[in-house]
């Protein structure tokens, strides 16, 4: 797609369940020869009949077939209007960032991904950006760690690596009461799981490395969101800075995808089986997973996930 232009917004085939999307959404047989796999564009360049003629397509940096099909099936399962994919999941955090300006203010979780910390703490606060860390479990606690300049609330449920889990339509709530935006960090739970859009955030973002890629030879990230204004602006950055991911990668990703459902089904089971076995075992202080009914997020989960997720971690009787 041209460059400068508004970006597409991404058609949703509201009639399909979360499966089928998964298989078809964005992918259509190909018109040249009826493949019905999305084919690997490997093309840097698009003829021109014409300045700013094409057939939708003129540099791969700007747009690239294979990564339009990506994009298109993600923002279908994060019920989307536009999606955007990356180099990287840190890429696609580092473009959301810079939809902020210097002087703005953002609130972490204090268990932030470390890769979401450093990012922050030693990419954007040297560039101007302020930012605490508040427990985002605790309404009170982001209150406490709110700003005039609050900007933007950034969300990880389930938390990596400790599992905490955050009401999503609470904080958006209140990022929304106070003119600020709420972002979520959905690796760890996927669409399948949960669609933080649909409960009030306004940005979702994934490393496509970890489960929607699930074959752990591909990195990449993606970014989803519902205002065309604040789309415009991410296509801009994502043409702009260049991170965007091969169309292999993307291939890869959408292959993925294609078995995210029943995937997720077997590592929600697998992860009930494990974390019932460590609750057992006399060398395991604390089992931190939302499926336990004593976990403090046990409730939320229940309300906004479909299962409880694949990832467990534990606390070892004793310590270090």
């Amino acid at each position: 797609m041209m460059s400068e232009s508004r970006p597409p917004k991404r058609t949703s085939e509201d009639r399909q369940g979360f499966e089928t999307r998964s298989i078809h959404a964005g992918q259509p047989p190909d018109p040249a020869t009826g493949a019905v796999m999305t084919p690997v564009y490997l093309t840097s360049t698009y003829a021109q009949t014409g300045v700013g003629a094409h057939l939708g397509y003129e540099y791969s940096r700007s747009g690239n077939p294979t990564r339009s099909a990506l994009e298109d099936c993600l923002a279908s399962l994060e019920e989307a209007d536009f999606g955007f994919a990356f180099a990287s999941g840190m890429a696609a955090e580092d473009a959301v960032l810079r939809l902020l300006a210097p002087g703005d203010h953002v609130v972490l979780p204090t268990d932030a991904y470390g890769g979401t910390w450093r990012l922050v703490a030693r990419i954007h606060a040297p560039a101007g950006l302020a930012y605490d860390t508040a427990d985002l479990t605790d309404l009170g606690a982001l209150e406490r760690a709110w700003r005039p300049e609050t900007k933007l609330v950034w969300v990880e449920t389930p938390s990596n690596p400790l599992l905490a889990v955050v009401d999503i339509a609470e904080v958006a709530d209140f990022a929304h009461r106070h003119g600020a935006r709420c972002v979520v960090d959905n690796t760890f739970a996927t669409p399948y799981l949960q669609q933080p859009l649909t409960l009030g955030a306004d940005v979702v973002v994934h490393s496509t490395t970890k489960y929607l890629g699930g074959h752990s030879d591909v990195v990449g990230g993606f970014v989803g969101l519902n205002d065309p204004d604040l789309a415009e602006r991410l296509a801009f950055l994502e043409n702009a800075t260049g991170a965007v991911p091969g169309p292999l990668d993307c291939f890869l990703v959408l292959r993925g995808l294609k078995t995210l459902g029943v995937r997720m089904d077997r590592h929600c089971a697998n992860a009930a089986a494990v974390a019932e076995m460590l609750a057992a075992h006399p060398t395991v202080e604390r089992v931190l997973w939302p499926g336990l009914p004593e976990h403090p997020g046990h409730d939320v989960a229940k309300r906004q996930m479909r299962d409880f997720g694949g990832m467990v971690s534990f606390i070892v009787e004793g310590g270090e």
